[in-house]
Parts: structure tokens; C-alpha cells; sequence
């Protein structure tokens, strides 16, 4: 009502026609501009809107309520990994029979051949091409250097799949599947583990036998999921 009939000319018409708005119950008004610069097309999730201190009101609260002028909360932690990093002391040579650089040179091989035969498992998996945008998925229970090295293990000493779930903290099907999925990249190229001279059946055995190596096989905690 305040502005009916009066052009607004300029940024202090507008800004003293708002602050001169009142009621018969006493309103009043106080009204400055902000020459600020904002970056266009910002959208603003419903989580930040919902985040936001305000306190609606009775009356119509989606129009009329009070912004707290309170500080913004600290970001939350990032949230840890599903896992730990793999632990390359324990791709030892008394483990895999490889020394450290051919072993790093076998795992950078095996990276586009390995993310090949994901793109192709996900393909058969969904019938055809993704139609939409994937989401962020949990990461693998294994990566591909724990998967090569449980695949390596299994042939160079016939550990049982469950000794080494124990060791690696995942469950026997994951032990199974990385054996599955690695066996297949390491005969496309031509890797061949030889079979060490004694088997081992045992955590314990496993273990002692680290130890007698200087590797240190604690077996690592199952992760929260």
C-alpha cells in the first residue's frame, strides 16, 4: 500500500517505502539494502533450508517467522572409510614370492583390466547401459592389491578361505569372490605363482609364519556397516 502510485526510481525509494510500512497494532519496520553480489542460479537443499534456526510462527509460519542470528555448526567429521587403506607390508616377498617393485608393477596391470571386468559385471548385472547417473556406491570389502593377495595366498599356500576372512576382516563370501574375480586378470597376464613348500592351514600358522619374516599379520577388525 505504500508504494501504490509512486514509481520506484531508485534502490532508496523501495528500501524507505518498506521501512515506512505500519499497522494499527503497532508494526514497525526497519529496512537497509545490501549491496552485495551473489552468485546466480545457487539452489539450496531442503536439508540446509530445514537446518536453518528458525522460529515459525503461529500465524501463517511459513510466511512469518524469526532467523536466530546464530552461529553456523561446525561441519560435520567426514565419515571414516568402510576400511582401511590396504596394508602393502603385507604383500611381503615370503608372502606373494615376488619382490616389491615386480608386485607394484603386477597391481598397476591389473587396475583398467580389473574396473573392464566391473563396467562388464554391472552391465549383465542391470540388462543393458546405466539409465541414470550412479550414485556414490559403498566402497569394495576388498581393493584390488588385498584382492591379488588373497588370490595369491590361496594358490601359494592353500590357506582356507575362512583363515584368511579372519585375517582380512571380511566375511568367506568375500574371500571367494575376490579369489573369483582376480584368478581370471592374473592368467590374462601371464602371472604364475609358484606353490610354496608347506601348505598352511591355521591363523596361528599363518601368523607364525609372518612373524618368522618380520611381518607383522594382526588380523584387522571387521568394519561397522
Amino acid at each position: 500500500m505504500n508504494w501504490r502510485g509512486r514509481p520506484l526510481a531508485s534502490h532508496d525509494v523501495i528500501v524507505s517505502a518498506i521501512a515506512a510500512t505500519t499497522t494499527r497494532t503497532g508494526l514497525t519496520v526497519r529496512a537497509e539494502l545490501d549491496p552485495g553480489r551473489y552468485p546466480e542460479g545457487v539452489k539450496v537443499t531442503g536439508e540446509q533450508m530445514d537446518a536453518l534456526p528458525l522460529d515459525r510462527h503461529d500465524w501463517h509460519g511459513e510466511w512469518n517467522y524469526t532467523l536466530r542470528p546464530e552461529p553456523l555448526a561446525p561441519a560435520a567429521p567426514p565419515r571414516p572409510p568402510a576400511r582401511e587403506p590396504g596394508r602393502p607390508d603385507w604383500a611381503h616377498p615370503a608372502l606373494t614370492g615376488m619382490d616389491a617393485s615386480d608386485w607394484n608393477k603386477m597391481i598397476s596391470a591389473l587396475e583398467v583390466p580389473r574396473q573392464a571386468q566391473r563396467d562388464a559385471e554391472l552391465y549383465i548385472r542391470r540388462g543393458g547401459p546405466p539409465t541414470r547417473k550412479p550414485a556414490d556406491r559403498h566402497p569394495a570389502a576388498l581393493t584390488l592389491s588385498e584382492q591379488a593377495l588373497v588370490t595369491v595366498l590361496r594358490q601359494r599356500f592353500g590357506i582356507p578361505q575362512h583363515v584368511l576372512a579372519e585375517l582380512f576382516g571380511v566375511v568367506t563370501g568375500s574371500i571367494a569372490k575376490a579369489e573369483r574375480q582376480a584368478r581370471p586378470l592374473l592368467a590374462q597376464h601371464g602371472i604364475q605363482i609358484e606353490p610354496a613348500t608347506a601348505p598352511i592351514k591355521t591363523l596361528e600358522a599363518l601368523t607364525a609364519y609372518g612373524t618368522a619374516h618380520g611381518i607383522d599379520l594382526t588380523p584387522k577388525p571387521k568394519p561397522a556397516r
